[in-house]
């Protein structure tokens, strides 16, 4: 529990303990942070200088329309300037930095023992091999390509090469179902599909090729344009050397049930049979600053998910700078983000980020908990893990085992820990910093989406005192603003809508194929702000506390999920008429789902159609957005225009019997059935 005045309290960093920071005190952050704010150009434009350009921009180094009453949302930073990000990232290092020999990724399996790694001057080359693939299958600049694959090199390196050539990577999160794998690929036009033939997260077995045949079906049943998958074969694999030949893996500790891979001869090619004959040299595709790179779904308010597009040059700039001065990142460090490349985290702060610094990163397939409660902490001393960023459900989860699993490991090797995807309580800061770092890391909690691309509100290790739960300060170039509910800016103590005032390079440039979306759900509310959607409260010291989601949005375990979108799948089951979703505590998740569905005449609520919603639900989103409770709801409290009031479903979750003003519901009288029903919550 948080002791009195715990929350309060300022932890400051010991600055001896980290001897190189890029940011020494508060004041010296201050300063940088002044300069990045006031004069934008001159501080991006010199950390720009680091990384090479083939043309530099020819117009102005930033522009910008954030208030939709004047026209056209866009954001165009150093627009002309040429480059190519993953040349900056590989050959760079390779070549100028002579770091061809130093590991870029340890890659440590789901099985203990089986594990490897890969040099900066490999990576290059499989790259290159990949990127030769890519264009001897008719991929060229501008085409889509869909990732869907476990935590395994060769994740990175399809990245990557989508990337080297011009093409946009979509990466799709191997825990997604069918349904939302071909959602996405049809949303932004795929032409070619990238997976493996299955995986195990822990003791479960994924056959990811299965999943990824019935999106197939789907897509090409729709219009799709798909024409290839490319597979890579994961368990029992062969590794492809690059001078060629083939060496059978495995390490002798993965598991190699045999694996049923069903095969499309007409669609489907192996990813070792296409590298084998694929030249390791590949002249990159450059690419103006604004041209696009990637594109990442993140669940809509309106159910159906969103396309954040990112571009290639302030991105580049933007990840590589946050995660320099975040993690106070040095040429010795082992980095370890225990995030999925499939989410924002895992693009940001494990793959761009940490390869255009030169840094040693651990590639992580398994979970927490496998085979036992200690994995974390024995990959933390197997590797010398220097800097850690992980969940807060995460740390919760390991926190219900007690220290000893964590004490029973050094962990002497770690220097600053962080925390990223969702608030975290102060109980979990503080077992965290007392139990994981022995009160000697600094703990960066970090605040931002995958809108922003990178960090927005967060301490630096060695300048900024922290609280527990805080997000802290803003990043450089970042200037948020606490508003009212009628937009005006809250000076000092305040709680509200928070917004930010001017772009920062990482931005999102719009919503893929979607652009009056993009203006409408960030820019509209407030003109003249990027709208977070996020509540946020700023304390007397001016330190920034996120409240939760202000739209119809629930953060489960760091993942973003939409109301919409689950209530969607819930009402195609031929029993349900209406469903309503709202967010409830969890001790673990931070927030669980808590679903109200009014059944169709004839149909009985029962414990079987309860768990065949919520296998409905896993079918159409995945397992992340399993309900934790399906509560019968004979009707659902509305407005007299018929708007489901979900402040007072909230309310009826929690056992919370302040309703506060009701009058304004048409049948009030329903609100004691829903209680009287309501589901044992008690953990």
């Amino acid at each position: 529990m948080v002791l009195p005045g715990e929350q309060a309290r300022l932890y400051r960093p010991r600055p001896e303990l980290l001897p190189a920071a890029h940011v020494p005190s508060l004041p010296h952050y201050q300063r940088l942070y002044q300069r990045s704010v006031e004069e934008p150009h001159e501080f991006w434009g010199d950390i720009a200088k680091e990384f090479y350009w083939k043309r530099q921009h020819t117009g102005p180094f930033l522009k910008y329309n954030f208030d939709v009453t004047k026209g056209k949302i866009f954001i165009e930073w150093m627009k002309g300037a040429t480059t190519n990000i993953c040349y900056n990232l590989l050959d760079r290092n390779v070549n100028e930095k002579k770091l061809g020999d130093k590991v870029a990724f340890y890659w440590e399996g789901n099985e203990p023992g089986d594990s490897t790694k890969i040099t900066y001057h490999e990576l290059l080359h499989k790259v290159c091999q990949f990127a030769n693939v890519l264009r001897s299958q008719g991929v060229q600049k501008g085409d889509r390509v869909s990732i869907y694959l476990p935590m395994i090199l060769e994740l990175v390196v399809a990245m990557l090469a989508c990337a080297r050539i011009g093409a946009l990577h979509s990466v799709v999160f191997a825990g997604f179902s069918a349904e939302s794998l071909c959602e996405r690929i049809l949303d932004c036009g795929c032409s070619l599909l990238i997976t493996a033939d299955a995986f195990y997260r822990g003791d479960k077995l994924v056959n990811l090729k299965q999943i990824a045949d019935e999106a197939v079906r789907k897509c090409i049943d729709k219009g799709s344009s798909l024409k290839k998958c490319i597979v890579v074969k994961h368990l029992g694999r062969e590794e492809v050397a690059v001078d060629g030949t083939c060496s059978k893996s495995p390490p002798l500790k993965r598991l190699c049930q045999e694996v049923q891979t069903p095969w499309n001869p007409a669609m489907d090619v192996w990813w070792h049979e296409l590298m084998r004959g694929a030249s390791t040299e590949c002249e990159p595709e450059w690419c103006d600053a604004e041209d696009e790179l990637f594109i990442l779904y993140t669940s809509g308010s309106t159910g159906k998910p969103k396309g954040v597009l990112h571009t290639v040059g302030g991105y580049m700039i933007f990840a590589a700078t946050s995660f320099k001065y975040v993690f106070d990142y040095q040429a010795e460090d082992v980095y370890w983000c225990t995030a999925d490349i499939g989410w924002i985290t895992g693009h940001s702060y494990l793959t761009y980020g940490p390869l255009a610094n030169g840094a040693t990163s651990v590639l992580f397939e398994g979970v927490p908990t496998y085979p036992d409660v200690g994995r974390m902490w024995s990959i933390i001393d197997k590797y010398k893990v220097t800097k850690f960023y992980t969940a807060p459900t995460a740390i919760r989860l390991l926190m219900k085992y007690g220290e000893e699993p964590v004490k029973k490991h050094s962990r002497k090797s770690l220097k600053v820990l962080g925390t990223v995807g969702e608030p975290i309580n102060p109980e979990a800061w503080l077992w965290y910093y007392r139990v994981v770092g022995e009160e000697r890391c600094p703990i960066v909690d970090t605040f931002w989406q995958t809108e922003t691309g990178g960090h927005m509100l967060t301490p630096l290790p060695a300048a900024t005192p922290m609280k527990p739960g805080s997000a802290t300060f803003p990043f450089f170039g970042v200037v948020p603003a606490i508003l009212s509910e009628s937009g005006e800016e809250l000076e000092g103590e305040a709680e509200g809508y928070l917004v930010f005032k001017q772009p920062w390079p990482g931005i999102m440039r719009t919503l893929y194929g979607k652009h009056q979306q993009f203006e409408t759900i960030y820019f509209k509310k407030f003109p003249g702000y990027y709208v977070t959607g996020d509540g946020c409260r700023r304390d007397k010291d001016g330190y920034y506390w996120i409240t939760g989601r202000i739209d119809d949005m629930l953060n489960v375990s760091g993942h973003l999920l939409s109301t919409a979108e689950v209530e969607s799948a819930l009402v195609e089951h031929m029993a349900v008429a209406e469903a309503a979703v709202v967010s409830h505590p969890h001790p673990l998740k931070g927030e669980c789902l808590y679903c109200f569905v009014t059944l169709r005449e004839g149909h009985e609520f029962t414990k079987n159609l309860a768990d065949e919603l919520k296998k409905q639900v896993r079918e159409k989103i995945g397992p992340i957005a399993t309900p934790d409770y399906i509560q019968y709801a004979p009707s659902l409290p509305k407005t007299r225009s018929g708007k489901i009031t979900r402040r007072i479903l909230r309310k009826i979750a929690k056992n919370d019997q302040d309703l506060g003003d009701i009058s304004t519901l048409a049948d009030p009288g329903i609100i004691k059935h829903l209680f009287n029903s309501r589901c044992d919550t008690k953990q």
